[in-house]
């Protein structure tokens, strides 16, 4: 089977933080920051796999300090391991004080990718390997992530047989009720 250096799904993105992408707090709204997350994180995995992508699952974002209005902020996104047809990315969310220089890890996140063929079908994907010490350790550990992956979705879909798809406005014998 074939395999692919993790260097070569690394990505980056850098931004600015401009007055529209900020909340009530005067920081990085999370929402944008996630759409930001996912965007990447979708780039890396289809440059590991060299195919359309899907996301799986957003595992995990950790926020860990607050994006400013007088930072940019910069992701790193690469495939830090794979399964037959997925792949956990990690995604590594860096702000700079563009004033001062400060660099600060303001977040971090796991997602889980799977690659299609050209049919929308899950489809085998090269290995990953890493190479530096974060590479390294991110691999190592991520045995234990997809085995929690897989234990909530069992749980999640336990759960959803408990939900309803009925609206509020609509009975349960089809009449509107006027």
């Amino acid at each position: 089977m074939e395999q692919r250096y993790v260097k070569e799904s690394r990505c980056y993105k850098t931004s600015r933080v401009f007055p529209t992408d900020v909340n009530n707090h005067n920081t990085l709204f999370g929402g944008k920051l996630m759409a930001y997350i996912d965007d990447i994180a979708s780039i890396a995995a289809s440059k590991h796999c060299r195919r359309n992508v899907v996301t799986a699952s957003t595992d995990s974002v950790d926020f860990l300090s607050p994006v400013r209005t007088t930072d940019s902020v910069c992701l790193e996104s690469f495939v830090t391991w794979t399964g037959r047809s997925s792949m956990e990315v990690f995604v590594k969310v860096i702000t700079e004080d563009l004033k001062t220089g400060e660099r600060t890890i303001a977040a971090t996140s796991f997602l889980t990718f799977v690659a299609l063929d050209d049919n929308k079908k899950p489809v085998a994907i090269p290995a990953v390997i890493p190479e530096t010490e974060e590479e390294i350790r991110l691999h190592e550990t991520a045995v234990h992530r997809a085995e929690m992956r897989r234990l909530r979705r069992e749980e999640s879909k336990k759960f959803a047989d408990y939900l309803t798809v009925s609206f509020p406005w609509e009975s349960d014998s089809g009449s509107d009720h006027s």
